[in-house]
């Protein structure tokens, strides 16, 4: 089996997010790729899944099986890094342990296969209570253990409604190699670091997975863990990250851009991002955006998904974990305002009530940063009686 890239050097990239933020959808050539280890080119035909552990029969079924003999469910939803926005808070806040994610280490996708619920019944649960399904890479050699494992509790994935799919398919096409194929598990709302790829085991059991990346890595530490040596101490004492939080970032203009006066029609200066519901709150509802430091909020318009979708039942449960594509048009008298001090921000609101907060306390893996999106440092030049923003042809 061919391995591509190495334990020493993953893969691991992720696009500007002026790109990103171009489609709805991601293509699979744009997003993010976090690996912990080698991509395994797998034999999609011989490759199987075994289904082991507290169940009335071991499985192994293979990807045509998952295909065509279970019914195919597909859910629109955010993938995303716990460690994006990582360099804001190493920027901002104080140094932090990780790779040094900036606003795109997320992307939003259809996804497609059976849900796990189906398959799990096939091999008949025999345990009741408190439980976890683990999911289990044995394709690649990983940095900090002799696998990728990771875990989520059996509630979540026995409830229909949560969508807990095997991918075999992303955005109507198998997945690639760099996104798991030939099989990948996917939560939404979940972080990304529960979505195992390249998938071969899953495990029905009483506790969680003991794999490193479920017990020694992808957890907020307390503010007073500021070393590795402290946090050896404090793993245990953690819960692992499931469920990412309500989340904004402004993409364009970008930190530190200078904007032509004579660029900006109207005299107003079109910002962009996106925004993330919390965990199983979607669909995002509402973005603000502040010129002045939260003292007043504009309201920005949703582009997608569109606001008519989002009227109905059904839009708003297809897009229940998708991200929301937002923009706003700054005013002249805000653009007016703006110097090279001014921060703008931009926060998110979701169906669940949650509201992106500017405060975050500091932990030393950087994870599930979401104080509010922000750009500064803008540079507004030129005759200020007739102004524009490069980006106000923007096409998302």
């Amino acid at each position: 089996m061919l391995l591509e890239y190495s334990v020493e050097k993953p893969l691991n990239r992720e696009p500007p997010t002026e790109e990103l933020i171009k489609t709805f959808l991601t293509k699979p050539s744009i997003a993010y790729d976090r690996n912990h280890g080698p991509l395994p080119h797998i034999n999609g035909e011989t490759h199987l899944v075994r289904i082991d552990g507290a169940v009335s029969r071991v499985v192994e079924l293979n990807m045509s099986t998952l295909r065509n003999d279970y019914p195919q469910c597909e859910v629109i939803c955010a993938l995303q890094c716990a460690g994006n926005r990582r360099h804001t808070m190493r920027t901002e806040v104080k140094e932090v342990d990780g790779i040094d994610w900036k606003d795109g280490a997320v992307c939003n996708a259809t996804w497609r296969g059976p849900l796990l619920a189906d398959v799990l019944e096939t091999a008949g649960i025999t345990i009741e209570g408190e439980a976890h399904v683990c999911f289990t890479c044995l394709k690649t050699d990983v940095q900090d253990d002799q696998y990728y494992g990771s875990s989520v509790p059996l509630s979540r994935c026995l409830d229909r409604s949560l969508k807990v799919i095997l991918a075999l398919e992303m955005n109507g096409k198998p997945l690639t190699i760099n996104h798991g194929f030939p099989l990948r598990i996917v939560m939404p709302g979940i972080a990304g670091a529960r979505w195992t790829k390249w998938l071969d085991r899953i495990t029905v059991q009483r506790q969680e997975s003991a794999n490193f990346y479920q017990q020694r890595d992808y957890k907020i530490l307390p503010p007073h863990i500021g070393t590795k040596a402290q946090a050896r101490e404090y793993w245990h004492l953690v819960p692992a990250i499931q469920g990412m939080p309500i989340n904004s970032i402004i993409a364009c203009p970008a930190a530190g851009s200078t904007i032509s006066m004579d660029s900006l029609p109207d005299g107003e200066l079109t910002v962009a991002g996106y925004a993330l519901p919390q965990e199983d709150d979607g669909p995002v509802t509402k973005v603000e955006v502040s010129a002045d430091r939260g003292n007043t909020w504009l309201t920005a318009e949703i582009l997608h998904p569109s606001p008519e979708e989002l009227q109905t039942p059904e839009g708003r449960e297809k897009n229940r974990w998708a991200w929301a594509i937002w923009s706003i048009k700054l005013p002249r008298h805000v653009v007016q305002s703006i110097t090279k001090g001014t921060k703008i921000w931009s926060r998110a609101h979701d169906a669940g009530g949650n509201m992106q907060d500017g405060q975050v306390p500091w932990n030393f893996r950087g994870v599930a940063y979401n104080a509010y999106g922000e750009t500064k440092g803008l540079q507004i030049v030129g005759n200020m009686n007739g102004l524009t923003n490069g980006v106000a042809h923007m096409k998302v």
